[in-house]
């Protein structure tokens, strides 16, 4: 069964609950996001240990459940 847009979104604030999240459905599907994350525990990270983060809170979703995500990510500036 496909991850939900509102199943992700309560995952990532679950995961960063001092963040700004927007997330788009990309293809109207339900299986194509993109999520944009600013939060703090992003500071001082690369783009890529950001990701990594994300992925992590996803507990393995990603490829299963949810078939592609494109992520924005950031700390607040």
């Amino acid at each position: 069964m496909p991850m939900t847009q509102v199943d992700l979104e309560a995952a990532l604030r679950q995961a960063f609950p001092d963040a700004q999240i927007a997330i788009d459905d990309l293809a109207g599907d339900g299986d194509h996001y993109r999520a944009r994350i600013v939060s703090a525990a992003f500071s001082g990270l690369t783009r890529v240990k950001q990701h990594q983060l994300v992925y992590a809170a996803l507990k393995g979703r990603v490829g299963g459940e949810l078939h592609a995500l494109a992520l924005e990510t950031s700390a607040p500036t």
